[in-house]
């Protein structure tokens, strides 16, 4: 045994020691929460808009566009997952202007999505600003005007979202990342063609195709044994289109915030609204080499080109053209059905994409809805289950917050396609917040259509030819690895089934993406409400949200 002898002088001493060691470490420790907790807090990028008319001639002739800062298309937005992004839009037209941010969720904030269901419109010569935030999302994305007809004249972008870099990408750093948006172009600007749709007459064809803003020019440098990404969005109005490489291979590897199981395509189609990333490995002999984009299911087939130049190539770019489908419509449906999630891989979370097993979650909620084209009041006009929706004075998310009557009743569209006449009015679905419901779009035309969710990504289950009924089409639902993502196409005479787990507290615009149809009324909005009034499930209304209709002054 060792005994041990210390003097009270010694105790205390030992006491001031220990004092001023624990307030080292704490004043350390201080320190340490101050500097990573700052560095804990997500990004902020800021970005000014200035929206204006311009001059531009994307088929030859000259006609007046929508410029965002002077560019035609607009800026991307390049960031990061769970990054702030504040955009201030600055409107300098004649008339009153939003931008819709086309697959980002906005959680817990309906107040961003920027339609006229949740945002009342920046008036002309006045600003607005946008505070969004990217919560756990990656992938490819677009942004446009969503007031009338704007973006047939422009200001429309891409959106890029990175993941963080603690995150796991489940392929290959590329050398260099492009960006492509490819639209349908008239050579009328918005105004011409939004008289056109009221006097009751559909669109005629596009008169060109584009990729980011010319028929031709569009040209990327490579290198020789290079792998690149490609970030491809459909930003058109009306049309599906084609996307392709002479002699290269695009390998899938997301869609719409969904890593995919790398698959490779000679040709891929991208419908509207859709967006997709590819990677493409460039060891062909040195040359130039076109890429082309095409209609689907048109009649012509418009077609745009661009340029990949391999560094030191002495050699352009030779006819002809690779050969992409045209009208085929079992082939793109084949080929939608072999897109599927990488289940190990995670997308913007650390979690496999594939610990959610959506398949076994039971359905709370079965809706049909089915778009038709109807003649109202003697004009042309498009319907979702026999309503084709007006926007109110007031916008929908905004009387819902001030309990404003007479703006629009929940549950006022029916769950399956109803048998009287179509008529005129403000559809709204109602749901309970984690509802988990299955949509089925039944398009009975001859067209194909596409159908946009904001405030969710969904899982795209199922495709199939004819009417939809729970019996037989179930059995081919894929349960397992279908992706999620914001967009769906609905091919003519045919079915779409999603499955959707709606925990975004809101009111979310449901709409056909094909923008004529959505003007003259194919759209509804889904409300997803709880009676808990909460920052853990909603944002409050912005101190700077703008007023109209019905709503109080601030």
């Amino acid at each position: 045994m060792v005994q041990l002898l210390v003097s009270w002088k010694d105790v205390r001493h030992a006491i001031n020691m220990n004092k001023t060691i624990f307030l080292s470490f704490y004043l350390g420790l201080l320190a340490w929460l101050c500097v990573f907790g700052v560095k804990a807090e997500d990004a902020y990028r800021f970005f000014t808009f200035e929206v204006t008319y311009g001059q531009i001639s994307p088929l030859g002739v000259p006609q007046r566009g929508i410029l965002i800062n002077g560019q035609f298309p607009a800026p991307t937005i390049d960031c990061i997952t769970n990054d702030n992004v504040i955009v201030n839009v600055i409107n300098k037209l004649d008339e009153p202007f939003l931008i819709t941010w086309n697959g980002i969720k906005q959680r817990k904030a309906s107040w961003q999505d920027g339609v006229l269901g949740t945002n009342c419109p920046i008036p002309p010569n006045s600003n607005w600003t946008y505070h969004m935030q990217m919560k756990d999302q990656v992938g490819s994305y677009s942004y446009f005007p969503s007031t009338q007809m704007h973006r047939a004249s422009g200001g429309f972008g891409a959106i890029n979202i990175r993941a963080r870099a603690v995150i796991f990408v489940p392929y290959l750093k590329p050398v260099e990342e492009f960006t492509l948006l490819i639209s349908d172009w008239w050579k009328s600007d918005h105004k011409v063609l939004s008289q056109t749709l009221d006097s009751g007459i559909p669109l005629s064809m596009a008169d060109g195709l584009l990729i980011n803003g010319r028929p031709s020019s569009t040209t990327f440098n490579v290198l020789g044994g290079g792998l690149y990404m490609f970030r491809v969005s459909n930003v058109a109005l009306t049309t599906s289109i084609n996307f392709r490489i002479q002699n290269h291979t695009l390998t899938l590897v997301e869609t719409e915030g969904s890593h995919t199981l790398q698959e490779a395509y000679e040709s891929f189609d991208l419908h509207v609204g859709q967006s997709a990333s590819f990677l493409v490995k460039f060891n062909a002999p040195v040359k130039d080499y076109f890429f082309v984009a095409s209609t689907r299911f048109t009649k012509p087939t418009l077609t745009a080109t661009g340029i990949l130049h391999y560094d030191g190539s002495q050699i352009q770019a030779s006819l002809p053209l690779p050969i992409g489908p045209t009208y085929q419509i079992h082939w793109s449906m084949k080929q939608a059905r072999t897109i599927r999630w990488n289940l190990t891989a995670n997308a913007a979370r650390p979690n496999p994409q594939g610990s959610y097993h959506y398949g076994t979650i039971p359905i709370t909620r079965t809706i049909v809805l089915a778009n038709s084209a109807s003649n109202i009041n003697g004009k042309l006009r498009y319907a979702v289950n026999q309503v084709s929706y007006v926007n109110p004075t007031t916008p929908l998310k905004i009387a819902d917050y001030y309990n404003i009557s007479g703006v629009f009743n929940v549950n006022s569209l029916k769950d399956k396609p109803p048998s009287f006449s179509p008529i005129l009015g403000v559809s709204v679905l109602g749901f309970t917040l984690h509802d988990f419901a299955e949509i089925v779009f039944q398009n009975n035309e001859n067209t194909i259509q596409s159908w946009h969710l904001d405030g969710s990504d969904f899982w795209a289950v199922g495709f199939g030819s004819g009417v939809w009924n729970s019996t037989l089409r179930r059995k081919f639902y894929n349960l397992n690895d279908a992706t999620t993502r914001h967009t769906v196409q609905v091919y003519p005479k045919s079915w779409s089934a999603i499955l959707v787990s709606l925990d975004n507290k809101g009111m979310w615009n449901l709409r056909s993406a094909i923008w004529p149809r959505r003007y003259l009324g194919q759209e509804l909005y889904v409300r997803v409400w709880n009676d808990e009034k909460s920052f853990q499930t909603e944002y409050d209304i912005p101190e700077n949200a703008l007023r109209c209709g019905l709503a109080p002054l601030k």
